[in-house]
């Protein structure tokens, strides 16, 4: 099982409903492919650096989650298939990439504790 993280940009005409039915679907789609899904942020609505699709700013989410490599070729088409998603990026992740993962989600615990 490889690690990944993939971040994702939904489109911001979508109410707040359609947007976590979107992250659950591409969820429990990761989860029926035998993914251990380690971390989920929703980063909320920002601004676009330059506009995609004529929208200026968007919804982002990341997932970090380990799966095969077959797995992640059928998970980035369901993206590809999906028109709510205006953009994508699965990179993975290394053992440095990990642990600085590790840390970052660390910290945004103790600062969501402060």
């Amino acid at each position: 099982m490889n690690h990944y993280e993939t971040v994702f940009i939904l489109n911001p005409v979508l109410s707040e409903v359609q947007v976590k039915e979107t992250v659950s679907k591409f969820e429990d789609f990761l989860t029926s492919k035998g993914a251990k899904m380690i971390s989920k942020e929703d980063w909320g609505l920002k601004k676009l650096a330059y506009e995609i699709q004529n929208k200026k700013s968007g919804f982002y989410h990341l997932f970090e989650f380990q799966v095969s490599g077959e797995a992640l070729l059928a998970f980035e088409t369901e993206f590809r298939r999906d028109e709510r998603v205006m953009r994508f990026l699965t990179v993975s992740l290394d053992k440095h990439a990990v642990a600085w993962a590790e840390r970052r989600r660390a910290k945004l615990k103790e600062s969501s504790k402060a």
